[in-house]
């Protein structure tokens, strides 16, 4: 590095660079990168970038063609370099120019950068967040409601292939299904898809949005999970300013917004963090630790602390920047554990012989310390796929501090028991009930993501067996013994109807299947059970203890048959589920339950409504007394096949 000089415009105060260098500058996103300022009267943009073993720094752009000897930057006591340019406004391109120990020149873009060229350009931009917001009522609301006691029903989406337009406009229509694209399509913007995705995830009743990464990356086949531009979203769908907009209008909507945040691991890009300033400085140095062979993308350092900075801070603004309600955070599993998918003696075991990742648990839970003390009521969302004790207890618990976990294990069961022929499911039993022995471990979300439905696994239609009918059936069964067993929802798009085909991240979703009455009626029952589970308080204010949740009957092997009660923490309320998972219609069924009088079915999914058959039971069913313990009464009803139904004691009647 040069010798240390005195930069005069600068940003960065003494406490300022005391902060990065701890780890904890929150903001730092608002000194380092590119900011429209102005010092002494004169307007221009202050530049800033963390290069410590750098011999040399330039900003390079169109105002200088390019040039890495034309405006060289200053470096101070942490290794950031600094400079203002006059009369550089919003909208100008630029990059760093940085040259390693040998003078080797590489031009990397802007880490903290609020914007960068659409792809396959790779510049950063000069950006303005400016905003006027009008969602002040969502998030002081958000700020005072726990999601662990509320309805969370999510709608999981890549922006780039739920549906594409031509560049004509869209014909209007009266539904908020959308219509097919036509040839010479492109994306939907933020500010196209807030008027058309917006619409439709309120009417089929989700209440949230999660988005694979919005976050800039190069390779459209990565869904945006080989991130470059970490403060920037990307410029395939419009401009930040667009982004927040999309934000806004979902809160004025009451929808939540979820983004897949990525902080453990990034791709090799020439442009961009990889071997940034001539060293390893975001990756560890020895590639045992900072690679991961197998996806091709380098390993954070988590034992710095301007890295663990530069991650904690991101995840921070866009909470402060663009107002999103949650995370999810992909491949905890890869972040704690030095040995995830290394073979022996490809890794490095920790200072005491093992395999976890000492730093990596040490930034999440700074991670999530740090963002529940500044943005209560938020969502954060492990995806992790191992035995981990306690990801989602709080840290002073000895947890990661996350306040939900991905529940890949029900995943897993679950739609292992699906494909199976209804007929053999006896033998299998086990795989549906098995979910309840550890249900209540971790703050668990049920979710059927995208991972299910790619690299040759086939959609879930694709995977349910039997005839389009049958398959159907299933999907309705496996819908609704989600939606009624505990842990909040996550659901790919193209699911709610049945898509036919494995996600392909180049087409749209196969909407067409909607002129078929049989996946329109799919989808009606998907709106139901949105709307019931949002009507129910047994179905969410109590998904986390075994108080929630009683087995009626679990044992009913041989006619693949499981019944159960969600209760309401608050009141008496309870919800009576009965599951059919065989092709045989069972009449005369009795149900033990709690409490006497009439009952009203709220769903049943062979409801012609639905696409089924029609075999319904009575508008009101009233109890036996049966005395066999511990169920003091019963209903007798009829449990159709491959089915589902729900019942619930209608007090205005009792």
């Amino acid at each position: 590095m040069n010798k240390t000089e005195t930069v005069q415009n600068s940003l960065l105060s003494e406490f300022d660079l005391y902060l990065f260098g701890e780890g904890n500058h929150h903001q730092i996103y608002e000194k380092l990168g590119a900011h429209p300022v102005e010092f002494d009267s004169v307007s221009g943009v202050y530049f800033a970038v963390w290069a410590p073993n750098a011999h040399e720094v330039a900003v390079v752009g169109d105002f200088n063609q390019w040039n890495p000897d034309s405006h060289l930057m200053k470096p101070n006591q942490m290794g950031i370099w600094e400079l203002f340019i006059d009369n550089l406004t919003v909208g100008e391109k630029y990059k760093f120019a940085i040259k390693n120990i040998h003078k080797h020149c590489t031009y990397k873009t802007d880490p903290y950068g609020y914007q960068q060229e659409l792809r396959p350009d790779t510049a950063s931009i000069v950006t303005d967040l400016a905003y006027t917001w009008n969602d002040q009522d969502w998030l002081d609301k958000r700020s005072q409601t726990n999601p662990h006691d509320i309805p969370v029903s999510i709608y999981e989406v890549h922006l780039g292939s739920w549906l594409h337009t031509s560049y004509d406009p869209v014909p209007e229509t009266s539904s908020a299904v959308p219509v097919p694209h036509k040839s010479g399509a492109r994306f939907l913007t933020y500010r196209e898809l807030a008027d058309k995705l917006i619409p439709y995830v309120k009417e089929m009743g989700y209440t949230h949005i999660e988005f694979l990464p919005v976050a800039e990356h190069p390779f459209d086949g990565s869904w945006g999970y080989q991130v470059v531009g970490y403060y920037a979203p990307t410029s395939r769908y419009g401009t930040p300013n667009d982004f927040m907009y999309f934000v806004d209008q979902c809160h004025q909507n009451g929808i939540g917004v979820i983004v897949d945040w990525v902080p453990g691991h990034f791709p090799k890009d020439l442009h961009g963090l990889a071997m940034f300033d001539g060293t390893p400085l975001y990756e560890y140095d020895d590639p045992r630790k900072g690679e991961h062979k197998g996806w091709g993308t380098l390993v954070f350092n988590y034992g710095r602390n301007e890295v663990r900075n530069f991650l904690i801070a991101n995840a921070l603004f866009w909470f402060d920047k663009y107002h999103i309600d949650g995370i999810r955070v992909d491949a905890v599993a890869s972040m704690l554990y030095l040995d995830y998918d290394r073979e022996p003696g490809q890794w490095i075991p920790n200072q005491h012989g093992g395999h976890d990742n000492i730093e990596a648990v040490a930034f999440i839970r700074q991670l999530n310390e740090t963002l529940f003390g500044k943005y209560p009521g938020i969502l954060s969302i492990a995806e992790e796929s191992t035995a981990w004790a306690n990801v989602s207890r709080p840290t002073d618990m000895g947890g990661l501090g996350f306040n939900f976990k991905w529940n890949m294990g029900w995943m897993n069961d679950t739609l292992r028991y699906f494909q199976i022929n209804p007929s053999d499911r006896s033998n299998y039993h086990g795989q549906i009930t098995f979910s309840l022995w550890y249900a209540f471990n971790e703050n668990f979300m049920l979710a059927l993501s995208h991972d299910e439905v790619v690299h040759g696994k086939g959609h879930l239609f694709q995977k349910m067996p039997g005839n389009d009918e049958q398959k159907l059936a299933n999907l309705r069964l496996l819908f609704t013994y989600m939606f009624t067993h505990p842990g909040k929802k996550t659901l790919f798009m193209g699911m709610e109807f049945g898509q036919t085909h494995e996600w392909n991240v180049n087409v749209d979703l196969d909407w067409g299947l909607l002129n078929a009455e049989p996946f329109q009626k799919l989808k009606k029952l998907v709106q139901d059970l949105n709307k019931i589970y949002q009507e129910e308080p047994a179905l969410y204010t109590d998904d986390f203890t075994q108080n929630g949740f009683q087995w009626i009957d679990c044992h009913d092997v041989a006619r693949g048959l499981i019944s159960y009660i969600r209760k309401d923490k608050n009141s008496d309320e309870m919800i009576t589920t009965v599951c059919n998972f065989k092709p045989n219609t069972y009449q005369n069924y009795w149900v033990g339950v709690h409490q006497p009088g009439s009952y009203v079915e709220l769903i049943n999914t062979d409801s012609d409504v639905y696409g089924g058959y029609g075999t319904i039971n009575p508008p009101v069913i009233e109890t036996h007394q049966w005395n066999s313990n511990p169920w003091p009464y019963a209903l007798e009803v009829t449990v159709p096949a491959l089915s589902a139904v729900v019942f619930k004691l209608n007090k205005k009647d009792n």
